[in-house]
């Protein structure tokens, strides 16, 4: 037969040869290789709903706690405790900063640690009531010094938080449906901001109640309900998908089965461990370019510690201006439904990541050259979401490009964020000299230069690396150095979204 005459086969026919290599590779559990592929997709959409029901809605809500009790410093400061303490504006950033002596070098061995934890909900639970109960000691502070030995004390308890939920988040969603999981992180982020504020303007009435200042009312009553609800969620949250008792068996094995399918194993099924995991980290090179880059959007991100600072800048009052910062980080987590929802649909992350960076530096610049009101709190309204968004664009990609090993995407995600945030303690020192504060909104336009650079470099290496892994053997096995397993090759895995 002439060989140009051979038919080639369809589309449709090339994926049901992809989609049986792959279920074969995964060897699919007998109960779901006996159902139809329509029963099989209902089941796993009753998975992803009842993670969306359960899962989602409690973290959301811890990590509007989260925020709350973490940026309740700034809205003190507007209620008398740099008074109080005797504070200057340098011990005021010194205040803020020193949180994170804490915070950042706990998070990559917590993070390695919540691999091995059977439980990683209650974990997560268990440190929420920590915080809790000492962001409410602090309203019993008398000195500065004082003052400093509980803030850190809270960041190595907060330090838990976000990039365990990210790593327990990438144990129940695919890569694709990750991303809006993560932006719903960060809407509750911004809301966590915008009712802190207007906890804070309420609180505020309670100035001298029972011979107490307002600014320790706050950390009172936001201390508690943090405790309360961090106790209440540890009944409730559950585990990893292979052991939760909200899902059926079938389901569970649904739930394990296709994150296997995607990534190339299953959560609980790989040899390789903890710590080897961790060095393989290391030694990749894509690693260091996304902890760079979320180090320059960390640097952004600084705004969130002052912004009630730089809303003071309009002239209102102290109750108004916590007010004034509420609608700014509203409007944000709208905008984060947004770009998670077209990142998602369009598979795409690059430009996305672009479009925020670079007009946060419009919104960096107008502050810096006018006073006038209107000019100013029309770039307010945009610094919360355009500092911000790139950062949880940041995270997919972690999940889309480092699947495996677990402990490899485990510590990629503490690093990220401990790394990265150690801008956070330089930048505390950048917020002063008021209206227009040059050297803060100076260095976050260098900052927001830097990470596009960074990032377009990174664009540029994925898709050199997509080129090895269609090429001959040895391309390919150059391209697998990193942590691409023969699984993912035989799938046709690609780094997807540059």
């Amino acid at each position: 037969m002439d060989p140009t005459h051979i038919k080639e086969p369809s589309e449709k026919e090339a994926a049901l040869v992809e989609e049986q290599t792959v279920e074969d590779h995964h060897s699919m559990p007998d109960s779901l290789r006996s159902l139809t592929d329509e029963e099989r997709r209902n089941i796993e959409k009753k998975v992803v709903r009842k993670a969306d029901l359960v899962i989602m809605p409690i973290i959301g809500l811890l990590y509007i706690l989260n925020y709350v009790d973490r940026q309740n410093l700034s809205a003190a400061k507007l209620q008398g405790i740099m008074t109080d303490l005797h504070m200057s504006t340098t011990d005021f950033a010194t205040a803020v900063a020193i949180l994170f002596v804490g915070y950042l070098p706990f998070q990559i061995p917590s993070n390695l640690m919540i691999t091995k934890v059977p439980r990683p909900g209650l974990y997560i639970c268990v440190a929420t009531v920590i915080w809790g109960t000492i962001s409410a000691c602090t309203a019993a502070v008398q000195s500065y010094g004082t003052l400093l030995l509980v803030r850190i004390i809270l960041g190595f308890s907060e330090a838990v938080f976000f990039p365990g939920v990210i790593y327990l988040l990438s144990a129940w969603y695919t890569k694709n449906e990750l991303g809006a999981r993560i932006g719903g992180l960060y809407i509750g982020q911004q809301l966590g901001n915008a009712f802190g504020g207007l906890i804070a303007a309420g609180v505020l009435k309670l100035d001298g109640a029972h011979g107490i200042a307002g600014w320790r009312w706050l950390f009172i009553v936001e201390g508690v309900a943090t405790v309360g609800i961090g106790a209440i969620s540890a009944f409730v949250m559950p585990e990893w998908p292979y052991n939760a008792k909200m899902l059926k068996p079938i389901e569970r094995e649904m739930a394990v089965w296709r994150l296997a399918r995607e990534a190339g194993a299953a959560e609980g099924t790989e040899q390789i461990g903890t710590w080897k995991g961790f060095l393989v980290g290391l030694k990749d090179p894509k690693v260091y370019a996304l902890i760079f880059c979320n180090m320059m959007g960390q640097v952004q991100g600084s705004i969130a510690n002052f912004f009630p600072t730089i809303v003071k800048v309009l002239g209102y009052n102290s109750t108004v201006t916590l007010l004034l910062t509420a609608p700014p980080y509203i409007f944000a987590a709208f905008v984060y439904m947004a770009i998670t929802w077209g990142s998602d649909r369009t598979k795409h992350i690059y430009w996305f990541i672009i479009l925020p960076v670079s007009l946060s530096i419009v919104m960096y610049a107008i502050p810096m050259g006018t006073t006038n009101t209107g000019a100013l709190y029309f770039a307010m309204m945009f610094m919360p979401w355009t500092s911000v968004a790139a950062q949880l664009l940041l995270y997919k990609t972690v999940n889309h490009h480092l699947p495996r090993p677990i402990a490899k995407r485990a510590a990629t995600v503490a690093m990220l964020n401990s790394i990265g945030g150690i801008s956070n303690v330089w930048t505390s020192y950048l917020w002063y000299a008021p209206p227009h504060y040059y050297a803060a909104f100076g260095a976050l336009i260098a900052a927001s230069v830097l990470f596009l650079i960074t990032i377009t470099g990174y664009k540029y290496y994925v898709r050199y690396q997509n080129k090895l892994l269609s090429g001959t053997p040895e391309q390919v096995k150059k391209a697998m150095r990193f942590g691409i397993t023969q699984e993912q090759v035989d799938m046709g895995w690609r780094y997807e979204g540059f």
